[in-house]
């Protein structure tokens, strides 16, 4: 059984919270599979309307009607008796039925039921479901499953957990033998990812072959949704798709757009960038002028990285049997590409990428420091070492020997034991699990008046 973070967060969300729930995040992911789970829990009735495989359920909401208008005519398409107070309906592909933005606030306000909203590519077909008025609505992101949530999956027990946890928190070394199977954890999530399709054929067959036939089926659905939902673009946004594999894997592993057209400029291609981050397959990161904060102030729109959204279709993308050569550790490989990828993608799942987006830092006279996030209101330098070279980091020394900069400490990942030197601390890769952007803490003001 695939256990997800989600689940919790839908759960206390239809047990504490009474507007309707936008569950949103990139096709595959598990969205549907995690509210029907949730919702058969939390309710005596779950009512589904999917708008793809019903196309006529559209049609419900095709004239303005209140809600016990809207609410007669759903008990009329699905069949169904509605039982008010414990009843959810499920909408599902709400790209196809832009009206629901306009009736859910009625339906909420009604009161009888309970509703919760889900559907692929909402970044980019169903921007203004977000408009819908504060009140009425709460949002929840789903992403693959992160490193945690497989370790848990394959059998990584809570005691051990625990364990690194605690040697995290205290900055101390990890007992040797969970260290070694710890990265042996890490190699196969390298390959097998975090889509729940292919994490459960994983777990049904233990067949690699297998797993890499279920990821190439989820990359076939992406580029089929390009085809779909944006037909002018779709050539240059499959080929912006397919090079960032081989764009990963280049020595700066920036995105050249030369490698798209030697005459190429980035307001022409903007838009195909835009696209695969909205529809949540991509994961830019931006470099920033300087390492200060606001890191967003620094950004520079037309420099960055692209990662994929899950480390094994990137597995999947290199082809070249890499899938054996990454479990026998075979040191020709070029690890530095899918261990920046999956830094990136454990970064933006635990929030250090929601709000605002992931950055790096590159400089002619510094070097280049391969990702840099704020954290306790400070900036925090990231290095991704795969070698054994972890130690040499010319880029890191400088940024923190510069004192314009006043950057109090940094991490590199590697593949070795936790140990710290000076104001570098160096954590096994498998620590990524723990990294977490904090949330604001709760501000009270009362103003005074005059």
């Amino acid at each position: 059984m695939i256990e997800r973070k989600a689940n919790e967060l839908i759960h206390d969300f239809f047990k504490n919270d009474k507007r309707a729930l936008l569950v949103t995040g990139a096709r595959q992911v598990g969205k549907t599979f995690a509210i029907r789970k949730i919702g058969k829990e939390c309710f005596d009735q779950v009512v589904e309307i999917n708008f793809i495989e019903q196309p006529d359920a559209i049609a419900l909401f095709s004239e303005p009607k209140d809600a016990n208008g809207l609410l007669l005519r759903l008990s009329a398409f699905t069949r169904k008796q509605l039982i008010p107070g414990k009843t959810l309906i499920f909408f599902d592909e709400v790209q196809e039925c832009k009206e629901i933005v306009t009736a859910i606030k009625f339906l909420v306000d009604e009161g009888s039921y309970r509703y919760v909203m889900s559907g692929s590519l909402l970044g980019v077909e169903l921007k203004d479901i977000r408009s819908v008025p504060v009140g009425y609505m709460g949002e929840i992101e789903m992403f693959p499953l992160d490193l945690q949530e497989f370790a848990t999956t394959v059998g990584i027990s809570s005691d051990v957990q625990a364990h690194l946890r605690e040697c995290f928190e205290q900055q101390k070394p990890v007992d040797s033998f969970i260290h070694e199977r710890m990265l042996e954890l890490v190699r196969l999530y390298l390959i097998v990812g975090g889509m729940p399709a292919a994490v459960q054929r994983y777990l049904d067959t233990n067949n690699l072959r297998r797993v890499l036939g279920e990821q190439r089926d989820i990359i076939r659905t992406y580029k089929r949704d390009i085809t779909k939902y944006d037909p002018k673009r779709k050539l240059l946004i499959e080929e912006i798709y397919d090079l960032i594999p081989s764009e990963l894997n280049a020595k700066n592993k920036r995105f050249i757009l030369k490698e798209l057209n030697e005459k190429a400029r980035f307001s022409r291609y903007e838009s195909g960038f835009l696209w695969l981050k909205d529809a949540g397959v991509a994961l830019p990161t931006y470099n920033i002028e300087e390492p200060k904060l606001p890191l967003l102030l620094n950004k520079q729109c037309n420099l960055f990285k692209l990662f994929l959204n899950d480390v094994g279709l990137l597995a999947a993308m290199y082809g070249d049997n890499i899938q054996l050569r990454l479990l026998e550790k075979d040191t020709n490989i070029n690890y530095g590409s899918v261990f920046e990828n999956l830094v990136a993608q454990e970064l933006y799942a635990h929030g250090f990428g929601q709000n605002h987006d992931l950055f790096y830092f590159n400089s002619k006279k510094q070097g280049e420091l391969d990702f840099v996030v704020e954290q306790h209101g400070e900036v925090l330098p990231i290095e991704v070492k795969s070698g054994k070279d972890y130690e040499r980091h010319r880029a890191l020394c400088n940024v923190m020997a510069n004192d314009d900069y006043s950057i109090p400490r940094a991490i590199v990942f590697c593949q070795d034991n936790v140990q710290i030197n000076d104001n570098v601390t160096y954590l096994p890769i498998y620590m990524l699990m723990f990294m977490q952007h904090e949330q604001m803490e709760e501000v009270v003001y009362k103003f005074q008046p005059i």
